[in-house]
Order: structure tokens, then sequence, then C-alpha cells
């Protein structure tokens, strides 16, 4: 599990409600029921009008996964990918039918599945790169639901800050009551800008993040099968592999 989208959203949190403890201000006080209630419905209401409901439970689908998902190591699929053209070289193509059974990577495992049933070279890597297509655009609708929501946030906590004021004003002759009241009326545009920069955006990039990694090592596995497929020598299909990984993530042998 890579923990950075909860740690950044906690101190995120932390920071917020430790600058309103500073201040003297009681945390409670930003916690008023009509505009967290216009806030968040009302920009997840904007959000579904803007989408599908299939869009819709997909990216809320997308959470979990986005914020406990492990990122992706292609570095270990290089390594994999190594191995099964190292014994395919020296046993054949139909020695991996074994092999195959016992990958864990579903992409992977398909693949080469595929493979070894003697699916034509280019038709394989038609398929294959249809399927990263398609994720990659999956995601994007995804991450766009959240961007989206981000957008929509702080204009929601401004009309919900324009109906406190109103209220404000059909209220002037009560003066004891208008520092609370005017106060209180600037909470929804808090929320408004708070959740769309600490949870929206940043669930949005987390998605998209995520997703990019995920296509980065279903490319590189994409390019070890054929690799595999055609025969190639082991040597050179870790170097071909290596060379497509980016420079944050090397590979752990070759740094050795």
């Amino acid at each position: 599990m890579d923990p950075a989208g909860l740690i950044g959203i906690g101190v995120a949190f932390v920071a917020i409600f430790g600058a309103l403890f500073l201040e003297g201000a009681n945390p409670m006080s930003i916690m008023l029921p009509a505009p967290l209630m216009l806030v968040w419905l009302g920009t997840i209401g904007v959000g579904v009008a803007g989408h599908t409901l299939k869009d819709v439970k997909g990216a809320f689908a997308a959470v979990p996964r986005a914020l406990r998902s492990k990122a992706p190591d292609p570095a270990t699929t290089v390594e994999t990918v190594v191995g099964l053209a190292d014994r395919a070289r020296r046993e054949g193509l139909l020695s991996l039918e074994d092999a195959a059974r016992t990958i864990d990577d579903e992409f992977l495992r398909s693949g080469l599945q595929a493979a070894i049933d003697g699916t034509d070279p280019e038709d394989l890597r038609v398929i294959l790169e249809d399927r990263i297509a398609t994720k990659r655009s999956s995601d994007r609708v995804h991450a766009k639901y959240f961007a989206d929501m981000g957008g929509y946030a702080p204009t929601i906590g401004i009309i919900g800050t324009v109906i406190s004021l109103v209220h404000v004003l059909e209220n002037l002759s009560e003066p004891a009551e208008l520092g609370h009241s005017i106060a209180a009326a600037f909470v929804a545009t808090l929320w408004g800008i708070l959740s769309a920069n600490v949870i929206w955006l940043p669930l949005g990039a987390r998605i998209r993040r995520i997703s990019d990694l995920e296509c980065t090592q279903m490319e590189v596995t994409l390019e070890g099968l054929l690799a595999v497929q055609a025969g190639a020598n082991p040597r050179l299909v870790g170097e071909r592999l290596r060379s497509l990984l980016p420079p944050a993530a090397p590979d752990k042998k070759a740094a050795a």
C-alpha cells in the first residue's frame, strides 16, 4: 500500500484544524449543518449532472483503490519477463504454460496465454494496446469527475454564502447577532474551497497518477511479451525493457 494519498489529506486537515485551534477559534464553529449540506450535496449533485451514473459509480469505486493501492513496480515486471524469456529460449514457448497459471498480474497472465496459444504478434499487440487504451480512458473519466467537482465546489460555497448574507440582511434589526451571522455565512465558502483543494482535486490527481503508473507497467509488459513470443535473447529483452522505465524507477538489478 502506498499511503501518500491518505497521509497528504490527513496532514492538510491537521493543518486546517490546527490553525483554527491556534487562532483560538472553536473548530466546531465551522461544522454548521446548512453550509455542509449545501456544499457537499450540491457539489455531488452538479457533478452527477455532468456525467452518467456509470461514470459516478466508477469514480467512487476507484477512490479506495487509488488511496490504498501500492504503486506498481515495473522493475519487478522486467525481472519476471526476463525469466520467462530465458525459459522460452531454452525450452520453447509452450513450456511457459505452467508458469502462466501462477502469474498474479492478470494483464501479463492473459497476454502470455494468448502468445502461447499462437496469437499472431501483430494481433497480440493490437489486443493489448486496446486494453491499455481502454483502461487509460476509463481512468481519465473517473479522474475528471473529481476534477470537475473541484471546480464546482468553490462556486457552490459562494452560493451558500450569498444565501446566508441575504438572511443576514433580513435581520439587520438585531445588531447583536450580526457578527455571528456574518461569520456563519462565510462557512459555506470555506467548505467549498476546502473540499475542492483538500479532497476533490487531490483525489482526481491521485487516480490519474496511479493510472499512469499502471499503464506504464502494462506498456512494459506488452513489449516484453512480444519479445518473449519472438524468442529474443533474454539479456537484450532486459536491456530493452529497462530502457522503457522512468528514471525515478530504475531496475534494482541494473543499479546494483
